[in-house]
């Protein structure tokens, strides 16, 4: 193997990460390991960087940093994890998923002014629009495509050339603390004025203010607040207790764990729309369902700045919505806990431009906030932000 030429590869990774500094800590936690069998630079899961010496030797420095900066994208953007998740005959392609991943980082960097070696892969040579994410790129790309292996951090695929021993290198737990810190850097450098990619100004968001499904925090916030509610015990006669038998005489009652009656209070002011609230009251009354709650149990009120109609009802389909008006659900929450039977748990669907009630009740209160710009409760109110077109 010939020999490499240390200085200059790491003089080349000074200078990236002199001039990007929110990428330092990425950069100087990869591990140089000196190889003929990688094309030009790769990655593998555990954070080693494989180089070629013959092409450090031949490649100018400013170009070398931004192959740098390429390679850390892809063990920062969880390429190999995302990878893991693709369907297995693309898995099996692994090319074209390594031309995609290239896609989504060369147009960053590129867009952000640093220099990449000629042969580069870019979204335009295919006729594709920037700013995508590999996984869309992927189907659009024609079958037999190919750019430099840039080994199991990229595509998943471990190649000829890396290493089989014990992993060493980053662990999983200390990548995600590097992703983090990674992103908050972006975030401070983006304050003091800087200017990011959008690609990795998304990748930072997403970090730091992860997407979560609105429909599983939702269905488990319902679920755990029923089972909360069902948890009061109360005696009945319907079955007497089995030590009644052992007392002549004398009947005694047995312990109970009721279903809690549950009431959903609907905001059907002007500025809600009725086709995001058919979907969020769909996916309540389906956690509803599963969880056992149905039939007579659960009480629809909709409600503006006045409750418009209180109905039980057993399917979102029931459910009529009217009103218009202005915003005040305090109104439909009172009314909610007014009902003969008192509900365990109330949930409203609102787009949070309400006043709450000033202190919390013996029910369970949630609040589901429907669109982006909804204001958040009082602090005692289970808060879940939905976004009914996700």
């Amino acid at each position: 193997m010939a020999e490499l030429d240390r200085v200059k590869l790491l003089a080349a990774r000074y200078r990236a990460a002199n001039e990007r500094p929110y990428l330092a800590s990425a950069l100087y936690s990869l591990t140089v390991v000196p190889s003929d069998g990688v094309p030009t630079m790769g990655v593998d899961r555990h954070w080693r960087c494989y180089v070629s010496p013959a092409f450090v030797a031949a490649t100018p420095v400013p170009e070398l940093a931004g192959v740098w900066i390429h390679e850390v994208a892809h063990l920062l953007r969880d390429h190999h994890g995302r990878t893991d998740r693709l369907a297995a005959a693309d898995q099996r392609d692994r090319p074209r998923v390594n031309v995609a991943q290239d896609c989504e980082i060369n147009d960053d960097l590129l867009a952000d002014g640093l220099a990449l070696p000629e042969g580069r892969v870019e979204p335009g040579a295919f006729g594709l629009a920037t700013g995508r994410l590999f996984e869309e790129y992927l189907p659009d790309l024609p079958p037999s495509v190919v750019c430099s292996d840039c080994g199991s951090g990229a595509h998943g695929s471990p190649g000829d050339w890396e290493i089989a021993a014990e992993p060493g290198g980053v662990s999983t737990v200390e990548a995600e603390a590097l992703r983090r810190h990674t992103a908050e850097a972006m975030r401070a450098h983006q304050r003091n004025r800087g200017s990011l990619p959008g690609g990795w100004q998304r990748w930072a968001n997403e970090i730091l203010e992860p997407t979560v499904d609105w429909r599983r925090v939702l269905a488990g916030a319902v679920r755990e607040a029923v089972a909360w509610a069902a948890g009061a015990v109360d005696y009945t006669y319907r079955r007497p207790s089995r030590r009644t038998a052992a007392l002549r005489g004398v009947v005694l009652p047995s312990l109970r764990r009721p279903l809690p009656a549950v009431a959903i209070v609907i905001d059907t002011s002007g500025s809600m729309g009725k086709d995001d609230l058919a979907e969020a009251l769909a996916e309540v009354t389906g956690v509803l369902r599963e969880v056992g709650v149905g039939g007579n149990r659960i009480t629809v009120l909709a409600c503006d700045a006045d409750v418009q109609t209180a109905a039980r009802v057993t399917s979102a389909q029931q459910v009529t919505l009217t009103g218009g008006g202005g915003t005040d659900m305090r109104v439909g929450i009172r009314a909610a806990l007014a009902l003969p039977e008192r509900p365990g748990v109330v949930i409203v669907l609102t787009d949070g431009f309400t006043p709450w009630p000033e202190a919390p009740s013996s029910s369970r209160l949630i609040a589901a906030l429907i669109g982006a710009g909804a204001s958040p409760p009082p602090a005692w109110v289970e808060a879940i932000r939905v976004s009914p077109t996700a």
